[in-house]
């Protein structure tokens, strides 16, 4: 979302003229040490942005500084056409204010290189509503991973690329093979990277951080036209759950953690009354593991009532949890 607040603090600058910090932080509904953040990088981006001191003082652009945006790179263009993805206008707080701007990003490139940004700007996801395959509430990675660079160029200039990538993910020592593919869109959900792409004609589906390796090939990728990355990547994902041979369970539950409990599980079959302040859910997992993760994750104020293997687990993980604490 920064790319959308620094393209809105430069409409701002150019549409009311000199603002303070705090101004600027209220009408982005982020801190005033945020927009000084944001400030610098506008500067070390080359906009024109300076310091005002004084009882007046605040931050404007210098006189003359047009938003047209006719020095826009493509590859700046995909920057801030690629931060649609991320979220609704509305969810911005920017509404048609943003929309508007977007257009004028778009109407702004060179003919010669519009249709190369936006078809570039198309081919990247963020989906912060979904949890990946199974729901999983998982943190974001705290550093980049590395092969998403090479990953990220080949998908936007539309080249095949040859991947280095377990034939078995969850094997302990899984084995390495090298395989060419035709990137279609990068999707980040949960926190993951993931590459969506055809092998030898067929879907396929690669979590990022599983590549060891990958080579942008000189060779066109063979994408067909019309691909809505959105739609493809809800379909993969129904598929990929509908393959599950998925764990059935009974959870007890308080109310107010009711609605984390089903968004982390593939889905609610059934909901009891319970004693107040509680329920009882019959619910859908990817498979035993995903029960117990999901689980755990919410105790105490959730407590397994079936299968007896998952009471096993959740049973063996605090006997375990608590040896470390005598």
């Amino acid at each position: 979302m920064r790319a959308d607040r620094l393209l809105s603090l430069v409409l701002l600058l150019r549409a009311r003229g000199r603002l303070t910090a705090a101004t600027l932080a209220s009408e982005l509904e982020v801190s005033t040490r945020t927009v000084l953040r944001d400030i610098d990088a506008l500067s070390a981006a080359g906009i024109p942005v300076y310091a005002e001191r004084g009882r007046d003082g605040g931050f404007a652009l210098l006189p003359g500084f047009s938003t047209d945006l006719t020095g826009l790179t493509p590859d700046e263009a995909v920057a801030l056409l690629t931060a649609q993805s991320s979220a609704t206008p509305e969810a911005l707080g920017l509404g048609p204010a943003f929309a508007s701007a977007i257009r004028k990003v778009v109407a702004a490139l060179p003919a010669s290189t519009r249709p190369g940004a936006t078809e570039a700007a198309g081919r990247v996801l963020v989906d912060p509503k979904s949890g990946g395959w199974t729901r999983r509430t998982v943190s974001p990675p705290t550093e980049p991973e590395p092969p998403l660079a090479i990953v990220q160029r080949a998908v936007f200039a539309g080249t095949r690329l040859r991947i280095r990538y377990p034939t078995r993910p969850r094997d302990p020592e899984p084995e390495l093979t090298w395989r060419v593919v035709d990137p279609l869109g990068l999707v980040s959900a949960a926190g993951r990277w993931y590459l969506l792409a055809l092998h030898d004609g067929a879907d396929r589906t690669y979590r990022v951080s599983r590549i060891v390796e990958a080579v942008e090939e000189d060779e066109p990728a063979h994408r067909p036209t019309g691909i809505d990355l959105a739609q493809l990547w809800q379909r993969r994902q129904s598929d990929f759950r509908a393959r599950l041979r998925s764990t059935a369970a009974r959870v007890r539950v308080r109310t107010d953690r009711l609605e984390e409990l089903t968004r982390t599980a593939l889905g609610r079959t059934a909901t009891h009354d319970d004693v107040p302040g509680w329920l009882v859910v019959d619910l859908e997992f990817a498979d035993l593991g995903h029960a117990e993760h999901v689980v755990w994750g919410l105790s105490p104020h959730a407590e397994a009532l079936s299968p007896a293997e998952l009471l096993a687990a959740l049973s063996r993980r605090a006997a375990a949890t608590a040896s470390l604490y005598p």
